[in-house]
């Protein structure tokens, strides 16, 4: 495996990645490196690279049928997590060392408990970030954040120092600096870069180390931005919104009805790298109120605030940006199943979008490709009402 990666760059090995996302992970771990597996973007990804950790985020499966997480989850939970829960049961993670599973909503929270005494990892925490955001929060976070600290140290065999944490935070910057360049690029009026070939990549960043990722972002932004200027075509622009979409054909399934999806809301998508960490005197400040406060997830509460119109604009106000800088207008709102915030958040982000003049598509899917016709009619139909 490990020749068959050295042999390939940019998009091929993106390619490599979508095939066997473990195959780069097994081989580190191979050569003796320690593989940290991690669930949500809240998961502070430069403790790891401080301690030259191999960063992999635990992902389920579209294509592969829910079998021995019966056994331990009722079917009314999240079909995401269930997948990942019966991925882990089968052995399919068994490269990682040890594992932090943030407390983003809570059927994470019992998959943890789960995965801790049944899969008894070498190292497991359990990242207790607060759900409102105020200076009481960002205090307890912290605080938080410095006990992860001190155990993965422990676990490492070294002490994480502030230069080490320091030096991390400016290269997950760069890492995330060149992944908003790829989506930059997709600002175009024909884009040289796909939705799905997007997805893709940063699905594959997700599974490196820090290093590997800035090489392989290089790679691809040179190969991208080298292919000729297509003509402008005035397909319709969306964005997509939602939780996890981790498997390249539903956004293959948009862009196949006629529609260029150039811009997200999504956990496997900006959420993971949109907002930056400020580089403080105290690390741990600053990643901090990264991690708490500048990630827009509906697991976080935000005060309301004013009107129903200015509470609206309060909590989504960001994507304001996202629409007018990419030109979008339509978006999908795709929800899994028994995913409660997303769904309580649904009609807020319907509202919002709808006032701004933009028409939505709310999906509600069970992770699964079983009804995958049954969306492409709806999708279609979506993208033929906004031509």
């Amino acid at each position: 495996m490990t020749a068959s990666w050295d042999q390939t760059a940019g998009l091929a090995k993106v390619e490599f990645l979508t095939r066997d996302p473990y195959a780069r992970a097994r081989a580190l771990r191979q050569a003796g490196r320690k593989v940290m597996g991690y669930l949500c973007s809240y998961t502070p990804l430069e403790f790891f690279t401080a301690l030259d950790l191999v960063p992999h985020r635990i992902m389920g499966s579209v294509r592969e049928p829910v079998v021995k997480a019966d056994a331990h989850l009722e079917p009314i939970a999240c079909p995401y997590v269930r997948s990942c829960l019966d991925k882990a049961l089968r052995g399919e993670f068994d490269f990682l060392d040890g594992v932090v599973f943030p407390h983003s909503c809570d059927n994470v929270q019992h998959l943890s408990t789960i995965w801790e005494y049944y899969l008894k990892p070498g190292f497991y925490y359990f990242l207790n970030v607060p759900h409102m955001v105020q200076a009481s929060s960002l205090d307890f976070f912290s605080a938080e954040l410095e006990t992860l600290r001190r155990r993965l140290s422990a676990f490492a065999g070294r002490p994480m120092t502030d230069e080490a944490l320091a030096a991390a935070v400016g290269l997950h910057n760069k890492s995330r600096a060149l992944l908003r360049r790829l989506y930059d690029l997709r600002r175009q009026a024909s884009p040289p870069v796909t939705g799905e070939e997007v997805l893709k990549i940063v699905l594959a960043t997700m599974v490196l180390p820090v290093s590997e990722q800035i090489e392989l972002l290089e790679e691809v932004l040179g190969e991208v931005q080298s292919r000729p200027a297509a003509e402008a075509e005035g397909r319709p622009r969306l964005m997509l919104y939602g939780c996890e979409i981790d498997s390249p054909e539903f956004v293959r399934l948009i862009e196949d009805a006629g529609a260029d999806v150039v811009m997200d809301d999504l956990c496997t998508g900006t959420r993971a790298f949109w907002e930056e960490v400020e580089e403080t005197p105290d690390p741990i400040q600053g990643l901090a109120v990264r991690y708490l406060e500048k990630l827009h997830c509906p697991r976080t509460y935000r005060a309301r605030t004013g009107t129903h119109a200015e509470d609206l604009e309060n909590r989504f106000g960001y994507m304001r940006e996202y629409l007018e800088t990419f030109g979008i207008r339509g978006a999908v709102l795709y929800v899994i199943r028994y995913c409660d915030t997303q769904e309580f958040d649904a009609p807020s982000v319907r509202d919002y979008l709808g006032g701004l003049g933009v028409p939505v598509l709310h999906i509600e899917d069970d992770y699964t490709l079983a009804g995958i016709e049954g969306l492409r009619t709806r999708v279609q139909a979506f993208v033929e009402m906004i031509l």
